[in-house]
């Protein structure tokens, strides 16, 4: 969790201490209510780790399903409305803004990979929606308000 909270104070230009994030970041306070309904999720407790998530979107208006999996230091900035999906897969080190959303298409086969995999230094702009079982590569900056349902290579620095 130090590791995640120093994270997110060296990549919020608001340069917040360490107690700031700590106490007042639903970015944060979400991804420990993932780490409880994951860990449910994988035990066979789906109905426990729905209501987990639940709770966590009920407390910071962030929606994460128990199914998706998450790498190290994701931070969502601002995050009410972010939405991620089942089977979503985010690397390590994504930055995420608010009203984004890994989503599925619809229709798709129940058990199948649904939803988007989002490779490592992502940033997925405020209000983004990122449907399917597509790749974002890693480094891409997908901007605001984009609607994107293919795959994107790596950036290439």
């Amino acid at each position: 969790m130090f590791e995640l909270i120093e994270s997110i104070r060296k990549r919020d230009p608001a340069r917040p201490t360490f107690f700031e994030v700590l106490l007042a970041y639903p970015g944060l306070h979400v991804l420990g209510f993932h780490a409880i309904a994951s860990r449910l999720w994988r035990w066979g407790l789906p109905a426990l780790a729905r209501l987990v998530s639940h709770l966590g979107r009920f407390f910071t208006g962030i929606e994460i399903h128990p199914g998706a999996i998450i790498g190290k230091r994701l931070f969502i900035d601002h995050g009410m409305g972010v939405v991620i999906g089942e089977t979503a897969h985010i690397g390590d080190d994504v930055l995420m803004y608010h009203g984004s959303t890994l989503g599925g298409r619809g229709g798709e086969t129940p058990g199948s990979k649904r939803h988007p995999t989002i490779g490592n230094g992502v940033t997925v702009g405020a209000g983004a929606k990122l449907i399917g079982n597509i790749r974002i590569g890693n480094n891409v900056l997908v901007p605001a308000n984009a609607v994107i349902s293919r795959d994107i290579p790596d950036k290439i620095a």
